[in-house]
């Protein structure tokens, strides 16, 4: 079955960095996009991130544009999250998604939270 697995969530200061992770199996890892969505209080969900499956495709929310790297390690059936100059608005809790036969599955999320 198809797992999704969130991890390096933390407490940064602003301006600082995180690296998510989110490690997949169930799946043919590289046949299918892969993204990064968050959830705060006030936004139910938003997008951050996604990556196509089999080319270099990616997309970004305006808000994280120039800060945050999508990026995916085939060998490892992982994609990334890198995020920098991190602030107080990014803080959320960062859900992974796998979008497979047009079926959205989702990690348990991991809790990003930005000090200023």
């Amino acid at each position: 079955q198809v797992q999704l697995v969130e991890s390096g969530g933390g407490l940064v200061q602003a301006g600082g960095s995180l690296r998510l992770s989110c490690a997949t199996s169930g799946f043919t890892f590289s046949r299918y996009a892969m993204g990064w969505f968050r959830r705060t209080p006030t936004k139910e969900r938003e997008f951050v991130a996604s990556m196509s499956g089999s080319g270099p495709s990616t997309y970004y929310a305006d808000s994280v544009k120039g800060r945050f790297t999508i990026s995916r390690w085939s060998a490892k059936n992982t994609v990334y999250l890198q995020m920098n100059s991190l602030n107080p608005e990014d803080t959320a809790v960062y859900y992974c998604n796998a979008l497979i036969l047009s079926v959205d599955y989702w990690g348990q999320g991991t809790q990003v939270t930005v000090s200023s």
